[in-house]
C-alpha cells in the first residue's frame, strides 16, 4: 500500500533489540502526543551488537512484516545496531516511510571545541556502512573517536540502570573517551540514554553526552507532513491514542520500564517471530 492511501490515524511502528527503544518511544509521545504506536522490543533475540547483517535484516523483515500487519503508516527503526545493518536494505524491500538512527555526529562536530568528539556504541553500530557516511558527511573536520560499550546493553535489560556494576562499566568506556581530549559523545545506542542520569554524573561537566531522540522524532514529524499521514486534529480531540507493546522474550522487564515511562496502565503482549511470514514480494 502506497504510503499516502493509508489511514492518517494508524499507529507508528517502533521496534529495538530490546528495551532501548523507549528511549526514543518517550520522545515520540512527549513530541506527537496524539499519535498511536505499536512497539516490538526483540528481547528473545538481544543484544543485536554481535549478529551478522544477515541475521539483522531477516529479523527485521518478520518485525516489519507483523507491525505493516499492526497498520503502521511509518516505522522507526529504534535501534542503531539494526539501522546500521538494515535499513538502507529494509527501505528497499518495503514500501513504507522508515526513519533510522545514526549517532549525532553533526550536532557533535558542530559544538566541539576540542575538535576531537567520542561515540558510545554498539561494535554493529560502529562497524556499518551508515556510521561511516555519518562521518564523511559531518564529520570530517574533527577527530572522531570510537569507543564499543560492552556489557551496558545486558544490564539495561536487566533493569540494572544505576547498581554499582552498571557504573563501574559506564565509567570505564566514558574515561577511555575523555582521555581522548573529546568534550561532545554521541550516544550511538537507544539504550544509552536510559543512563543519562548516571553518565552525566560520570561526566561531570567535563563533556556532553547527546541523545538522538529529538532529532529521530523532528524528522519523523517532517516525514509524516510530508506523506500527509499526521494523525487528524479532528479526530485526536475525540480519541485518545492506543499504545501497545509487544516482546519477542520474557515481557517482564519491558513491562517494569513501561510501567516507569507510561502515564497510563498498558499490558505487554507476547509475540512470536516464528509465526510471522515474510511475503515473498515485499
Amino acid at each position: 500500500m502506497n504510503a499516502t492511501q493509508q489511514n492518517t490515524n494508524a499507529p507508528i511502528g517502533l521496534f529495538d533489540s530490546g528495551i532501548g527503544g523507549l528511549s526514543i518511544w518517550r520522545e515520540l509521545v512527549r513530541l506527537l502526543p496524539y499519535e498511536s504506536t505499536v512497539y516490538v522490543a526483540d528481547s528473545a533475540n538481544c543484544p543485536y551488537g554481535f549478529r551478522s547483517k544477515t541475521e539483522i535484516r531477516a529479523i527485521s523483515a518478520r518485525i516489519i512484516t507483523f507491525l505493516l500487519n499492526k497498520g503502521c503508516k511509518l516505522i522507526v527503526v529504534a535501534c542503531n545496531t539494526a539501522s546500521a545493518a538494515a535499513l538502507y536494505w529494509l527501505r528497499e524491500q518495503f514500501n513504507v516511510p522508515f526513519v533510522g538512527l545514526e549517532p549525532a555526529l553533526k550536532p557533535a562536530a558542530q559544538a566541539s571545541q576540542t575538535g576531537h568528539i567520542g561515540i558510545l556504541a554498539t561494535q554493529g553500530t560502529l562497524h556499518g556502512e551508515l556510521l561511516k557516511n555519518t562521518i564523511r558527511t559531518h564529520a570530517q573536520l574533527v577527530q572522531v573517536h570510537v569507543r564499543v560499550g560492552t556489557g551496558l546493553v545486558e544490564q539495561i535489560e536487566t533493569g540494572q540502570l544505576d547498581t554499582p556494576m552498571t557504573k563501574k562499566l559506564l565509567f570505564e568506556h566514558l574515561e577511555v573517551l575523555l582521555a581522548e581530549y573529546v568534550d561532545q559523545i554521541a550516544l550511538g545506542c537507544t539504550h544509552y540514554p536510559l543512563l543519562q542520569p548516571l553518565i552525566d554524573q560520570i561526566l561531570a561537566g567535563r563533556a556532553k553526552a547527546i541523545d538522538p531522540a529529538p532529532a529521530v522524532i523532528r524528522q519523523v514529524k517532517r516525514l509524516l507532513t510530508a506523506h500527509e499521514l499526521q494523525t487528524s486534529m479532528k479526530t485526536s480531540a475525540q480519541k485518545t491514542p492506543v499504545h501497545q507493546f509487544y516482546s519477542t522474550g520474557a515481557p517482564e522487564q519491558l513491562q517494569r520500564m513501561v510501567n516507569r515511562f507510561s502515564a497510563s496502565p498498558i499490558t505487554v503482549q507476547s509475540l512470536s517471530l516464528s509465526a510471522i511470514n515474510v511475503s515473498r514480494d515485499m
